[in-house]
């Protein structure tokens, strides 16, 4: 059974210590591929604020997970996503996967991701200096999605 962490977190997190427990989790480890998003400065942003779905949220999360390591055949996959208000500079998700060989890990990276940022349970939006924006998926998170289907 491949190690699976998923998580929501309400708290800043660092992503270097999250990917530590791979490799205790399989002798047959090779690769480790990792993400970090983090709130972009861009457009003077003062801060993000992320609300999602509760009932939905970490079930569906941890459902892609277990699609990520079927389809990649990973070692494990680690994923936490941030919720709650955050500011430039600070992470927002993590994606790690691990697996034998490097094309399996970078790819579980990607696809999962595509997900997250086109068919997530994620609500967005930024403080900027003229008020609140709502941040909508670009039609280039569509069209990353689809190459998965």
């Amino acid at each position: 059974m491949p190690l699976q962490d998923v998580r929501l977190l309400t708290t800043p997190f660092d992503p270097g210590a999250l990917i530590g427990s791979f490799p205790k989790a399989s002798p047959n480890l090779g690769a480790i591929c990792t993400f970090v998003g983090e709130v972009r400065p861009e457009h003077d942003v003062e801060a993000l604020e992320l609300t999602h779905y509760e009932p939905l949220t970490l079930p569906a999360m941890r459902e892609l997970a277990g699609i990520a390591c079927a389809r990649f055949d990973l070692v494990g996959l680690i994923m936490v996503h941030r919720i709650g208000m955050l500011h430039p500079g600070e992470p927002i998700v993590c994606v790690s996967a691990g697996s034998t060989h490097r094309r399996s890990a970078i790819d579980a990276v990607d696809f999962t991701m595509d997900h997250l940022k086109s068919a997530a349970w994620f609500w967005k939006r930024e403080l900027r200096p003229d008020g609140w924006h709502w941040i909508e998926p670009r039609e280039q998170d569509y069209s990353d999605l689809a190459r998965w289907k």
